[in-house]
Order: C-alpha cells, then sequence, then structure tokens
C-alpha cells in the first residue's frame, strides 16, 4: 500500500473515497459519527494506510495566533487559557507520524498532518443543517490551516455535509446551501455535499 506523502496525494485518495461515500451515505439513515467512520472506511478501501488516517484527533494548539482561535481561547476562564484544542473528524497525515495521534504527540499531529476533514449531518428531527453553524466549521477548518502555517508546515482544510434525510423539511435550502458553497470558496476550504439526489465535490487543492 503506497504511503501518501503530499496534500495532493491525500486529496486525490479523497477524490477516489468520494463516489463510495456517497454511496455508503445514501443507503443508511444515521448521525455524524457514523458517517465520521463512513469516510474513514472508504478512505481505507482506496489505500489510505491505516497509520496515516486518524480520526477525531484532540490537538492543542499553543497560543494561538489565528484571529479566530485567540478569540475562542479568551472566551475561556482565565485560568484555562492559552491555548485552544481543534479536533477534527477525520485527518490525513504525512508517512512519519507512524501510527501515534494522541494528544501527548501534539506537536507531529500540527506537524504531520496533510488534510482535515470535517463532517456534518441532517439528523435533527423538525430542523435541518443551517448557514452560521456551516460558517462556523469553515472558519475554524481555515483558521486550524493558518495555526498550521504559522509553525511553517500545511494541510488541506475539508467540510463535507451528509443531507441525505428522507424528509425535504430536514434538508439544507438551496439559499443556504449556496451560501455555504461561496464562504467555502472564499476561505479556500473544500466543499463537499451529498444529499437522496445531489453531489457536490468542489476541491480547493
Amino acid at each position: 500500500m503506497a504511503l501518501l506523502e503530499t496534500m495532493m496525494d491525500a486529496a486525490d485518495a479523497l477524490k477516489r473515497a468520494w463516489p463510495l461515500v456517497v454511496e455508503e451515505c445514501r443507503s443508511v439513515l444515521a448521525g455524524e459519527l457514523h458517517y465520521q467512520a463512513v469516510v474513514y472506511h472508504c478512505l481505507r478501501t482506496v489505500g489510505v494506510p491505516r497509520t496515516q488516517l486518524g480520526m477525531n484527533v484532540k490537538q492543542w494548539i499553543a497560543n494561538p495566533v489565528s484571529p479566530l482561535f485567540r478569540e475562542w481561547d479568551l472566551r475561556k476562564n482565565e485560568a484555562y487559557r492559552g491555548g485552544f484544542e481543534p479536533i477534527p473528524d477525520v485527518v490525513v497525515f504525512s508517512p512519519p507520524i507512524a501510527g501515534d495521534w494522541r494528544r501527548r504527540n501534539r506537536e507531529a499531529t500540527l506537524r504531520h498532518m496533510l488534510l482535515a476533514i470535517e463532517v456534518k449531518a441532517s439528523e435533527r428531527h423538525r430542523g435541518r443543517l443551517g448557514t452560521s453553524e456551516i460558517v462556523r466549521d469553515i472558519h475554524k477548518l481555515a483558521a486550524h490551516r493558518d495555526e498550521v502555517r504559522h509553525l511553517g508546515f500545511d494541510m488541506h482544510p475539508v467540510v463535507m455535509l451528509i443531507d441525505t434525510a428522507p424528509d425535504t423539511s430536514e434538508r439544507m435550502q438551496e439559499t443556504a446551501l449556496s451560501k455555504a458553497a461561496l464562504v467555502a470558496g472564499e476561505a479556500n476550504v473544500s466543499f463537499l455535499y451529498l444529499s437522496p439526489a445531489t453531489d457536490i465535490a468542489s476541491f480547493r487543492v
């Protein structure tokens, strides 16, 4: 199984996995944790090595420099300030991570991150995915990338929306979808979306 060395390698793997993600996610109704596992499974299926693929990776960014993470840090009790802990849903790492993305290995998880995915799902009874929460995740991904770049490295951020609720009243409205896609494009964040009849894959790498 070939190792993934670059952000382009990781993005190409996600492009190959995307049709499988669409097929799998359309076949079941579940919550975000299940769909995260589907994404993991599909990436493994197309050849991403197990030692390069993590889920719910706890990271720690000491003294953040991005305005967003600094703002969120200042919201905390003063005794707990001084850093921010992003937890991306799915992460593809470069080979030197060697299968160790424990929180204690935080410097390496930032240094060796190639691609980070945030998954959102339409799982709410009588509710739907809204623009504000998706835009918040897009900005969070962009800030995460800024922090990694500040350390002298780089990673590719991806927001993935699983909008497969059978009831149209529980799926995103067209205006919200268009707004989210626009914000993702402006932030240079890849935007992936699927519903029962539509899928969008706008890669920014």
